[in-house]
Formats: C-alpha cells, sequence, structure tokens
C-alpha cells in the first residue's frame, strides 16, 4: 500500500461523528444539521431539463478535455464575471472541465508537485481538508499559514521566511475563504503573484465560493482578474477553480473548470487523461446551460442574504459573530472550546455544528480554528432561523 495513505488525517465529519458517539439529543426536536456545506437550495429547473435533454450522450466516451461548446461557455463566463477582455480566455488553451473542484484540487497537485527533498505546498490554516491529503500524496510537506481575526482571515504572507518560500512548489488559496468568509482584494492576489515568480511556484486559487456575496455591486475579485490588471496575457503561474455546486445549487452534477496558466493546463490535461475523469456528456450539455444563465444566481444571493440577515439578528447578542465578506459560513467564536461547544449544543438542541479545531492544525503555537464553530446556512430560512434560535437559547444558558 502507498505509504502516503498512513499521513492522512481522519476527514473532519469522522472527527464529528466519534464526538457524538454517546450522545442522545432531545427526541420532541428535530435535527438540523449546520455542520456541512452542501447546499440544498432548490436546482435550477432548467438545468435539469438540459441533463434529460442530452441523455443520448450516454452513448459515447467523452473528451478528457471535454466538448468545445462547454469550454467555450466557460471562457466566456470567466471573462463577463470578472471583466476581462473578450477574446482574452482562450477556451482551447486557458480552460479545462473537471468532475467537480475537489476532485480537480487533489488531482492538481498530483500533476504539478515535483517530488523533490523538501517539496512544500502552502494552504491557509483553516483550510480544506482536500489541499493537505493532496500535498501528502503528491510527496509534498503541507505548510500551514494561519488566518486569524489579526491578519483579516487571510493568510499573513509577510509572516512566511523566505526559505518556506524557495521550497514552496504549489500555493493554495481560497477565495472567499473557507469558513471564515474572508475575500481577497486584488492588491494582495498580486502579491501573491509576484512571489510567485520570485520563488518559481503555481497559484491554485480556489473560488467556488465566488458567486455567494452580500453586495451585488461588489463581487469577489479573482486570481485572473488579478493577472490581467498586471498584464499577464496567459495568466502565468496562476490557475483558478469555479464550481456549479454552491453558485448554481448541483453539488450532485459534479461539475466546475480550471482556468488559466495554458502550459500549466496542459500538464494537467495529460495528466487527467491517464486518471480517466472526463465528465460525462448529459452534465457537459447541462453545465453548459448554467453557465450561460445568470438570473438564478442573482436568485440565490438573494436567499442566502435573508437567511444571513435573519440568523445574524438572532445569534448577535448572545455570540461573537460577524456577517462574512461573502460564502455562506457563519464562523462565531465560542464562549466554552469548541468541541465542547459542538458536542454539548448537539445533545441540548439537537443542532449540529462543526468545531473550528476539525478545520485546522496546530502551527506558529496555536489552532487558530479553536474556540470557533462553523455553520453552514445552507438549509431553508425556516431551517436557520429554528436553529439559530436553538443555539440562541443554549449559548444563553453558558453564561
Amino acid at each position: 500500500m502507498n505509504p502516503d495513505l498512513q499521513r492522512l488525517h481522519p476527514y473532519p465529519f469522522e472527527r464529528l461523528l466519534a464526538l457524538r458517539q454517546g450522545v442522545t439529543p432531545p427526541a420532541r426536536l428535530q435535527h438540523i444539521a449546520l455542520s456541512i456545506g452542501e447546499p440544498r437550495h432548490a436546482p435550477p429547473a432548467f438545468v435539469l431539463g438540459a441533463v434529460r435533454e442530452a441523455l443520448e450522450g450516454l452513448g459515447r466516451y467523452p473528451l478528457t478535455r471535454g466538448e468545445d461548446g462547454l469550454r467555450a461557455a466557460c471562457a466566456a463566463w470567466c471573462e463577463r464575471r470578472f471583466g476581462l477582455a473578450r477574446g482574452s480566455v482562450d477556451p482551447a488553451r486557458h480552460v479545462l472541465p473537471v468532475n467537480g473542484t475537489r476532485e480537480a484540487l487533489f488531482a492538481f497537485a498530483q500533476a504539478v508537485v515535483e517530488r523533490t527533498a523538501g517539496a512544500a505546498v502552502l494552504m491557509p490554516n483553516p483550510f480544506y481538508q482536500i489541499y493537505e491529503g493532496a500535498a501528502l500524496l503528491a510527496g509534498a510537506e503541507p505548510v500551514y499559514l494561519n488566518t486569524t481575526p489579526a491578519t483579516g482571515y487571510l493568510p499573513d504572507l509577510d509572516a512566511v521566511p523566505a526559505a518556506v518560500w524557495h521550497r514552496c512548489q504549489l500555493l493554495y488559496l481560497c477565495t472567499p475563504g473557507n469558513p471564515a468568509g474572508a475575500v481577497m482584494p486584488l492588491d494582495y492576489l498580486q502579491r501573491v503573484i509576484a512571489l510567485a515568480d520570485e520563488h518559481d511556484f503555481v497559484i491554485a486559487s480556489d473560488e467556488c465560493y465566488s458567486e455567494i456575496y452580500f453586495d451585488e455591486d461588489r463581487p469577489p475579485p479573482g486570481l485572473l482578474q488579478a493577472a490581467a490588471a498586471m498584464g499577464r496575457e496567459n495568466f502565468e503561474r496562476c490557475v483558478v477553480f469555479h464550481s456549479l455546486s454552491k453558485r448554481s445549487n448541483l453539488p450532485g452534477l459534479r461539475s466546475g473548470f480550471v482556468a488559466g496558466d495554458p502550459g500549466v493546463l496542459a500538464a494537467f490535461l495529460r495528466y487527467r487523461v491517464y486518471h480517466g475523469c472526463a465528465m460525462a456528456p448529459p452534465f457537459q450539455q447541462a453545465s453548459i446551460a448554467a453557465w450561460s444563465d445568470e438570473e438564478h444566481v442573482r436568485a440565490n444571493r438573494a436567499a442566502y442574504r435573508e437567511k444571513f440577515d435573519a440568523v445574524l439578528d438572532i445569534l448577535g447578542p448572545v455570540l461573537p459573530v460577524e456577517r462574512p465578506e461573502a460564502g455562506f459560513y457563519l464562523w462565531p467564536r465560542t464562549p466554552i472550546d469548541d468541541t465542547e461547544f459542538a458536542r454539548r449544543l448537539y445533545a441540548a438542541a439537537n443542532v449540529t455544528v462543526l468545531p473550528g479545531s476539525f478545520l485546522s492544525r496546530e502551527a506558529g503555537g496555536c489552532n487558530p480554528g479553536a474556540g470557533h464553530v462553523r455553520l453552514a446556512l445552507v438549509g431553508t430560512l425556516d431551517e436557520c432561523v429554528e436553529a439559530a434560535d436553538r443555539i440562541r437559547s443554549f449559548a444563553a444558558s453558558l453564561t
């Protein structure tokens, strides 16, 4: 067996299941899960119709690089969404469809990382655990960049020693961030690009939450946007990951795309041809429909805004919590240990939340997720309000 498999940590939801063992919540209260970031708004009916209409496509093998129409739809969306010049994103060179960003974020490290002594993959801390697993199975050392209130929940680039940057082969970013929802501004992203040039590494920007934000006039910027503003027509060293899971409430479609540096994408495509991970033709047609429409995305944002407004009004008086810049998570601080808070909340109110310490690692003398819990506002408005009411009562009982 691959010995690197033994280096993988238990997934956060495995740890959460173990935390809940032996606890019996009140039977009179229906369980409400705020622990998993699975969108539960209704999928767009027109996308489901596109799947049905394209089912005959199951009679042929799909191309790993995706159909021309899908790559064109992804490229056009990138240009519209991030204000890029028309024609600046070449569907043939700059775009590669993938089966959701989880699969692609993991596979990317396997293609990019060179197995040399001291190879490092840097990532924010807390983080999406796929980044860490990808680094370990690529034979690299994960290096954790703490994100805290003091840093605006962004990695402190100045705190990374030059020797660590020199070992870096791949830097994972997440903007808007999971779990705190912090957005990296353009100048921050351009600083990262300058560091990549100086130290010769690739940037993988996970932007799967980019379409859930609160001010329609201020969408979060992206890495390709930052690169274009620097005059980098080929997006050198920059690769972004986008998904329909959160944007279009289609987590089961497993559809996304990777875009950016054509040299990096050519190598990634070569890896994927052997990996055997082409998207099913009906899903490609449905994805074209989804990327070509914004009306359902605006409605999705409006639904999240309504939930955040309601839940923050309820929780604000009893927990230190702020509205994130984007995304669908709340990241409140807890008055007691975060694991104890989660366990006792489940026991008292039959509400499941994810301890922040499960999403991060000890680094720099602390676990930056400790003392927080992550709340995913993915259910209905009524479910989220009911959960918030229960959390408020529980938190009030701790004082």
